[in-house]
Order: C-alpha cells, then structure tokens, then sequence
C-alpha cells in the first residue's frame, strides 16, 4: 500500500509538468529559415499542390536539396546563393525526367535523390558549419 501511494503521489507531482510540456510543443506557422534568411519559395505550383500529388512536390525537394548537397560539395562553399538558389534547376529536371511518370517511379526517384543527398550530406555539412550555415 506504501509503494502505491508513492506510485500516485509521484504521478500527481509529474504529470502537471509534462501536460505543461506538451502545451510547448504546439508547432508555430513561422517557417523562418536558421540560416540563410533569403532562401527562394518553392514554385507557387508545388506550394498549392494537391494533397494526393504530395509526392511530386516530395520529389521536386528531393532533386534541390540533392542538387544544393552537389554545389556546395563541388564549390568547396556553403555560401547562400550556392546553397539555396532558384528552383529552376530542380523544376526542370522534375519536368524533362518524372512528370510524366507513374507514381511508383516517382516514389523510386525520390527515395534515389533523398539517398544521394543524405550520402553528400556526410561532405558539405563540415563546409557549412565552417561558413556558419549549417
């Protein structure tokens, strides 16, 4: 009986500051970027896109984010613009190789170009940290 009043009074005292917690997670609609404060909005059509063509917008930010792990990898910089520049690049590789394709390979590609980034990741994350971008 001892333990169990220990058991309750331990979680009278735990659960008022973990409900207090969980109020400070409430996510926020500002999406103001840490690091390179001008970084270019995706194309108005993958920001108004359907939620059941997500993954194409998916992709299309795989192929960037691919594309800013090869420029920063090759420039040996993380500068803003080599980080983040337009989308045209991404864009045009979605329209000329995967806007016509299926689902699946579309959902192939993206698991290709998230593989890619994650593997130049392990290279450009030492350059931005150092160029404080990271």
């Amino acid at each position: 009986m001892k333990h169990l009043t220990s058991l309750i009074c331990a979680a009278l005292v735990v659960l008022p500051a973990s409900a207090s917690a969980e109020r400070n997670l409430i996510p926020t609609l500002n999406n103001q970027p840490d690091v390179c404060l001008d970084q270019p909005a995706e194309p108005d059509w993958m920001q108004n896109i359907a939620v059941r063509e997500s993954y194409k917008r998916l992709l299309v930010q795989q192929i960037y984010r691919a594309q800013s792990m090869q420029r920063i990898v090759a420039a040996q910089s993380c500068e803003c613009r080599t980080r983040y520049p337009s989308w045209d690049a991404a864009e045009a590789v979605y329209l000329e190789a995967y806007a016509a394709s299926e689902y699946w390979d579309m959902v192939e590609a993206t698991s290709e170009f998230r593989r890619l980034a994650n593997e130049l990741r392990l290279q450009a994350m030492p350059i931005c940290e150092a160029a404080g971008n990271w």
